[in-house]
């Protein structure tokens, strides 16, 4: 197989799970009646949904087997990733609990962590939030303030996480916190991260709403929360290690790429029936697709390094930042496209809500402008 044909995802047995994936999701929504959704990895919560993807085996594809997986690589789940968010299915739920507890569980986890979550995260009926940032530690995770202080049999966490994605609905927030002191010389030393039960004695959750009164966001208060020992992610001390693995998962997918594939499929079959008489809007389309292509060989490339085990930090943060970048211009260039034609509903729905969550799209999961700063650092510039 040549270099090229790994970067199309073209392994033996993608095909037929790709096959399998666009049959179910046409069955599923026939029947349950659900409607494809820009950035439907985060509004698309669905419970319902995640469950029946579990029951047929499309979640926990690279769960061992003796979890309750398919035990499979990160190209089958890439390939069944893209095909869900292409066709903007609605995955929110279940969304964080595979794409990073799962992986961080497997690598880091204890066995007895192993057996109580990676069967609930298979079969869709697990959900978790990631406690990250805070309110004066957005890109700049080092700057984390979340204290963990020793107790007899665990810890007491203390802090405040901001932009805490499904918080008020998972059953685990997985925070990120100090458990040693400031070392001004070496900031990204003295972390560890901790599974917190969102129902724990001293967690509060305060919605963070979107000006369309859309609730995904939250403030989470850790007030004294106990923490046993047998909650706590991987070894104390090590949690900078841990984080910058699960980003890798978190930057590098297709959702940085494909947030809003339904606009852009609904605005193309739009624009093919109205004609294009001076090639413009072939042009247009043209020039969208064929960096479409480019960030999707990029992305792969990425997962391509997760199976083999390696660290594809750099390259993860790169294809956020070009990623989300794409996704930002294809809302101006349909906005466009379409100004001057017959409205189409399906169309001016998906555009409504991409010009609402645009400004998302650059700043999850790190700012463009500091990710730039580590794809610098990670080819030895500063």
């Amino acid at each position: 197989m040549t270099l090229f044909q790994e970067l199309c995802a073209l392994e033996p047995g993608l095909a037929d799970l790709r096959a399998s994936v666009r049959q179910f999701l046409r069955a599923d929504r026939e029947e349950f009646g659900w409607q494809p959704s820009v950035d439907s990895w985060l509004r698309g919560w669905d419970e319902a949904f995640s469950a029946r993807l579990g029951e047929v085996g499309l979640l926990g594809l690279t769960i061992p087997q003796r979890y309750g997986g398919r035990g499979l690589s990160h190209l089958h789940r890439y390939v069944v990733t893209e095909e869900l968010l292409a066709h903007g299915a609605p995955v929110a739920a279940h969304w964080v609990a595979d794409r990073q507890l799962a992986p961080g569980l497997l690598t880091f986890g204890t066995d007895d962590q192993r057996q109580r979550l990676l069967p609930e995260i298979a079969s869709g009926r697990m959900y978790s939030a990631i406690g990250m940032s805070e309110p004066g530690a957005g890109s700049d995770l080092a700057a984390a303030q979340t204290k963990a202080s020793r107790a007899e049999g665990g810890w007491l966490l203390r802090g405040t996480k901001v932009w805490t994605s499904g918080a008020h609905r998972a059953h685990w927030i997985v925070v990120l916190a100090r458990t040693s002191p400031l070392d001004t010389e070496r900031r990204h030393t003295g972390f560890s991260q901790f599974l917190v039960p969102r129902d724990a004695s001293g967690v509060t959750i305060s919605p963070i709403a979107l000006m369309s009164g859309e609730h995904h966001f939250n403030e989470v208060t850790f007030d004294d929360v106990f923490v046993p020992d047998a909650d706590v992610l991987g070894e104390v001390g090590n949690g900078w290690h841990q984080v910058t693995a699960e980003l890798s998962f978190e930057r590098s997918g297709p959702e940085r790429i494909l947030s809003t594939m339904p606009l852009i499929s609904a605005a193309v079959r739009q624009v093919a029936s109205a004609g294009d008489p001076d090639g413009r809007t072939a042009r247009e389309i043209g020039e969208l697709v064929a960096r479409l292509i480019s960030l999707r060989q990029l992305s792969i490339s990425v997962a391509h390094e997760l199976a083999d085990g390696g660290n594809a930090a750099n390259r993860a943060a790169l294809v956020k930042d070009l990623g989300t970048t794409f996704e930002q211009d294809s809302v101006g260039l349909i906005a466009d496209l379409t100004s001057e034609m017959d409205e189409d509903s399906a169309v001016r729905g998906l555009l409504d809500t991409a010009w609402l969550h645009k400004p998302l799209f650059t700043l999850r999961g790190g700012t463009n402008e500091v990710l730039r700063g580590v794809v610098a650092r990670g080819m030895g510039l500063r």
